[in-house]
């Protein structure tokens, strides 16, 4: 049995991926507690397996199910990543904090390593390498992630509920991307267009 937050069909709305229709499962809890978290981690349902294939399913034209949280890694195993793909017949992608193993079977990993923020140096990344590396940037040192293998590398403002705050987030990321041209800008889409 998993705590799921929700599990929803929409737009990716960040990194590579972003405009795939893909159904999400946001599992609740998460081994850090940043700030900025957007997961309600005391909200949720205990379901088998079988019900979140059978919920996945019921979004047959979406490509991708992709695994959040929370930290999905604290809760999924090679069971519940093969039932998917067996019921399903789709993509399976996840993002973590990256302080965990993954399970076998794994299509995309997105890793947004949460060192810097509070309670994130207190839990080392052990993913040496991903699909995507997303950094929520708040001007920390981008130096740290060079041991990181990833294919695409994006960074991400941090959003707040701050207008100016938000404003000023998004224009250091800009520069630092300027700065840093091997990283990408990422945007929460999914905001501008006012979907989940």
């Amino acid at each position: 049995m998993l705590k799921v937050n929700e599990i929803f069909y929409s737009l990716q709305g960040e990194g590579y991926n972003t405009g795939t229709a893909s159904v999400f499962v946001r599992l609740s809890g998460c081994n850090l507690h940043c700030a900025f978290c957007d997961t309600r981690h005391e909200q949720g349902t205990m379901m088998s397996v079988a019900d979140i294939v059978e919920e996945v399913a019921r979004y047959p034209q979406a490509p991708l199910v992709v695994l959040t949280g929370g930290e999905p890694s604290l809760f999924i195993d090679d069971d519940l990543v093969a039932a998917l793909k067996q019921g399903t017949g789709k993509r399976i992608a996840i993002e973590t904090n990256g302080t965990h193993a993954l399970p076998a079977g794994i299509d995309w990993v997105t890793l947004s390593p949460k060192q810097g923020f509070e309670g994130g140096d207190a839990h080392p990344v052990v993913l040496d390498r991903c699909d995507e590396l997303k950094v929520v940037y708040l001007g920390q040192d981008l130096s740290q992630y060079q041991g990181i293998a990833a294919t695409h590398r994006y960074l991400q403002p941090c959003y707040v509920p701050d207008e100016r705050q938000c404003q000023r987030n998004m224009q250091a990321c800009v520069e630092a991307v300027l700065a840093h041209p091997e990283w990408r800008l990422s945007l929460q889409v999914h905001r501008v267009l006012h979907i989940r």
